[in-house]
């Protein structure tokens, strides 16, 4: 009689996945409690949450082994992953202060949205330590319908429902051109692990079919829409402005950096030897966002609606970086992603300041004159709106910088000069806004909410952002350390 083995199941086994598997009992246990408080507090949860954030990320940094992978080799932890591990839950961190003064509101007093948060995050983790195109997708819906709830958490609000649908509808589209690409290079391979397919792609490097291409540009359609990029972009600025004010800085800040580090790992790992075919998909991507980005957003009066377009730009020229497929484009791109998330947890700090939450707009007439009635704010906001912009000598200016040099080296040459003239472009609405505080004449008082939290991040954002000229070298040596690993070297 055949008898059939078991795998032994250990401790050891379960390391490298251990920050998720804290991060999942965390949330689990604050909802627990938050069901069982006899007077639910969303802000204690949420100050629970931060320390659970903080104790994952010291797990993250504490496992530090070299390439592994568990689960059946359907995850994988290596540098990449730790180090895009670290942004997400550096960006989660940022964005859970920011919510904290909200979660004291009587509206927002919902134990859920702290937790839904966390599980959320959780799907991002997992995402870039996919090793197998199932666990790609389950990470991936896990991460995004706990954002559909988010979006659409203000359920007497008109605004904020009508963006949950809008996201929900959209986001189903992009999960359906997601699983019909698998299928189809699951159908054509025979396997849907990310090493089968590399070895697969390898061996018929130049010849393959076109089912597989199909298959490629089907995935690489769904991932485009988590990171809003043209043609995919269509529910950003409806999202940003319809959620709640707090709820948009967490899209803005954490989603699009996970999902970007799933399609480096994916391009870069399993889709690697087919770089002649999706180079050309990247190409068009990278083309259509930023020139998108720059012009749509200066037609923009509303401040969230104007930062939506600003990071659809900014995802086309993070998405420049990947056309090489080099190490030392890749970490550019990581470089610049860094960067960009550290700028916008700021720009998001003093918008929340500055804006409430009783309306979902959010008109840029607010803030005129804000120089004369609260010059710092002013002045912090300036700045960040110069990094972003890539003015010198901020921080935003250096990935811009590695950036273009590395689309150059790659011979991208008219990419580059077309994103430099998108980046001319965009410059005028930053501009704009800038106008607006310092030389707009006040039409009221500007009442603003401060809390030591937000200061706390905005502060951090501004001292990243202005002293990156003292140290850009250390960031750039730690994004070419994971791109590196994605390479084996």
């Amino acid at each position: 009689m055949m008898s059939l083995s078991h795998p032994t199941w250990n401790w050891f086994s379960t390391m490298p996945i251990m920050p998720e598997l804290f991060l999942a009992f965390s949330a689990i246990a604050l909802l627990m409690l938050g069901v069982f408080q006899k007077t639910p507090s969303a802000f204690r949860i949420g100050i629970a949450a931060i320390v659970a954030t903080l104790c994952t990320a010291g797990f993250v940094g504490y496992i530090n082994f070299p390439r592994m992978t568990v689960l059946n080799n359907m995850v994988v932890v290596d540098s990449f992953a730790r180090h895009f591990k670290f942004l997400i839950l550096g960006g989660f961190f940022f964005a859970l202060c920011l919510s904290l003064s909200d979660l004291k509101e009587k509206v927002f007093n919902r134990f859920e949205i702290p937790v839904i948060m966390m599980i959320s995050t959780l799907g991002m983790l997992l995402m870039v330590s996919a090793n197998n195109l199932l666990s790609l997708y389950v990470s991936l819906e896990l991460q995004s319908l706990a954002l559909y709830v988010l979006a659409a958490v203000r359920r007497d609000h008109v605004s904020s429902s009508e963006a949950g649908l809008k996201y929900f509808i959209l986001g189903a589209l992009s999960s359906g051109l997601l699983l019909f690409g698998m299928s189809l290079i699951y159908g054509y391979v025979g396997s849907i692990d990310f090493d089968v397919l590399s070895y697969t792609f390898l061996q018929n490097q130049g010849s393959l079919s076109v089912g597989v291409i199909f298959g490629i540009a089907f995935i690489l359609a769904g991932l485009s829409f988590k990171i809003s990029a043209v043609p995919f972009h269509m529910w950003a600025p409806d999202v940003y402005q319809g959620a709640p004010h707090f709820i948009t800085s967490f899209f803005a800040i954490v989603p699009k950096i996970a999902a970007f580090g799933l399609l480096i790992r994916i391009l870069a790992g399993p889709f690697a030897p087919a770089i002649a075919e999706w180079s050309q998909i990247i190409l068009f991507l990278s083309i259509a966002s930023m020139v998108v980005g720059a012009f749509a957003g200066i037609a923009q009066n509303d401040v969230k609606r104007l930062l939506a377009y600003s990071s659809i730009g900014n995802m086309g020229y993070a998405l420049m970086g990947l056309l090489s497929g080099t190490p030392e484009s890749l970490a550019s791109t990581i470089l610049y992603l860094t960067i960009y998330m550290i700028a916008t947890a700021g720009t998001f700090g003093l918008f929340l300041m500055i804006y409430n939450n009783d309306s979902s707009e959010s008109p840029m007439s607010k803030l005129s004159g804000l120089s004369k009635q609260h010059p710092l704010m002013a002045y912090g906001f300036a700045i960040l709106l110069f990094s972003v912009a890539g003015i010198p000598p901020f921080a935003g200016f250096f990935g811009k910088l590695f950036l273009f040099q590395s689309v150059v080296e790659g011979g991208f040459i008219i990419t580059a000069v077309i994103g430099v003239l998108a980046s001319v472009v965009s410059a005028y609405y930053y501009i704009r806004l800038i106008k607006i505080m310092f030389f707009d004449e006040p039409q009221s008082e500007i009442a603003v909410h401060l809390c030591t939290a937000r200061v706390f991040v905005t502060s951090l954002s501004l001292f990243i952002t202005i002293l990156f000229i003292l140290f850009p070298n250390y960031l750039l040596h730690h994004s070419l350390i994971a791109a590196q690993n994605l390479f084996g070297s």
